[in-house]
């Protein structure tokens, strides 16, 4: 037995479902339901990324202001200032976990073409530069003339963010370098 579609339209059924389909009354619920959590999730992943990019921008000047401090003395270093370097350092950053500093002194012998290690100290789970890795950061140290030193401050701190949209606990790196200010080199002291 075959029907007509003219007999579709006119069953009960189709009559039923057609109502449905043209029926608009609760589009604004079922919108409400797909988009809130869409647009609660896009208001956490921003207010996320945000806080990344401030805390990047928070350790970027807490290294720079490290580096413009030991750039500016006069007198050694010496252990204490490292300390309290190490105490400003996670005074600025707030980091969940021990940050981490290391200061190194480098200077350029244009007689051997290479940079050369003054000296390097540390606070916190990082080890200080040697000789061979002085050597080696050519890339990263400006052009300078026979016998001027460089200071470089190199921080790490631990960024957790506060909600899972991504992005995942990390150490923000910074390496900075400066040129001594007030005297022609920073020195170190073990007193």
């Amino acid at each position: 037995m075959r029907f007509a579609p003219d007999a579709l339209t006119h069953s009960p059924i189709a009559r039923h479902i057609a109502r449905f389909w043209k029926d608009e009354k609760a589009t604004v619920a079922v919108e409400a339901v797909v988009m809130v959590p869409m647009m609660f999730w896009g208001y956490v992943a921003s207010f996320t990324f945000f806080d990344a990019y401030r805390q990047t921008s928070i350790n970027v000047k807490a290294a720079y202001t490290i580096s413009d401090m030991i750039s500016r003395e006069t007198q050694a270093i010496n252990p204490a200032y490292m300390n309290g370097a190490h105490q400003l350092l996670e005074l600025l950053t707030r980091s969940s976990e021990v940050s981490r500093l290391r200061v190194t002194v480098v200077r350029w012998d244009n007689v051997a073409k290479k940079y050369k290690l003054d000296w390097s100290k540390t606070k916190g789970a990082v080890t200080p530069l040697t000789a061979t890795a002085v050597e080696n950061m050519g890339q990263k140290l400006p052009v300078m003339v026979h016998d001027e030193r460089v200071i470089v401050v190199e921080t790490w701190s631990k960024y957790e963010p506060p909600f899972k949209v991504g992005l995942n606990t990390q150490d923000l790196y910074n390496y900075v370098f400066v040129r001594p200010r007030f005297a022609p080199q920073t020195v170190w002291s073990d007193s």
